[in-house]
C-alpha cells in the first residue's frame, strides 16, 4: 500500500515518526512535505496530500498540524476527500468503518488518547462497513456537487 503524508512545521516531528512506523510496516510513502520545522502553512500540505488521494496515487493520506484542525479543514475542501481528525483508536476505526475516511488527521500539539501508532494502526485495519453508511456518504457527495463553486 502507498500512503501520502504531509504536515506543517508543527507536525513535522510527528510526521517523521509516523512515516518511520509506516515504512517499518511495509508501506510505500509519498512525503508531500514539509521537510523541516521552519514555519510554513498547513493548507499547502493538506491540499498536496488530498490531491494524491483523490487522483488515486495513494491508498490513503495522513496529515498533521499542531491540532489537526486546520490541515483537516484544508484537505476537506478537495472534492472526494473525507479527512477525519482522530485522537483515539476508536475514532480512527469509526472514521473508516462509518465515514469511509480516506485521510486521517492528527494533532502534534494536543493530547492523544492513544499513541499515534495505535491510532494509525486502527485506521489501517478498519474497513468501510457500507450498508446504511453508504447512504450517508452519498449525501456527503451530493453536498459537494450542490455547493460546488
Amino acid at each position: 500500500m502507498k500512503v501520502a503524508i504531509g504536515s506543517d512545521h508543527a507536525g513535522f516531528k510527528l510526521k517523521e515518526q509516523i512515516k518511520a512506523f509506516l515504512i517499518q510496516k511495509g508501506f510505500e510513502i509519498l512525503d508531500k512535505g514539509c521537510f523541516s520545522e521552519q514555519s510554513c502553512d498547513y493548507p499547502d500540505f493538506g491540499e498536496a496530500v488530498a490531491l494524491e488521494v483523490v487522483n488515486n496515487n495513494c491508498d490513503f493520506g495522513c496529515i498533521i498540524c499542531g491540532t489537526g484542525i486546520g490541515i483537516s479543514i484544508s484537505a476537506n475542501k478537495i472534492p472526494g476527500i473525507r479527512a477525519a481528525l482522530c485522537t483515539s483508536k476508536e475514532m480512527a476505526h469509526f472514521a473508516k468503518a462509518h465515514n469511509n475516511a480516506n485521510v486521517i488527521a492528527l494533532g502534534a500539539r494536543i493530547k492523544l488518547q492513544d499513541s499515534p501508532e495505535e491510532i494509525i494502526e486502527a485506521f489501517i485495519n478498519s474497513n468501510f462497513e457500507g450498508g446504511r453508511h453508504e447512504r450517508r456518504i452519498e449525501k456527503i457527495n451530493k453536498l459537494e456537487e450542490k455547493y460546488k463553486c
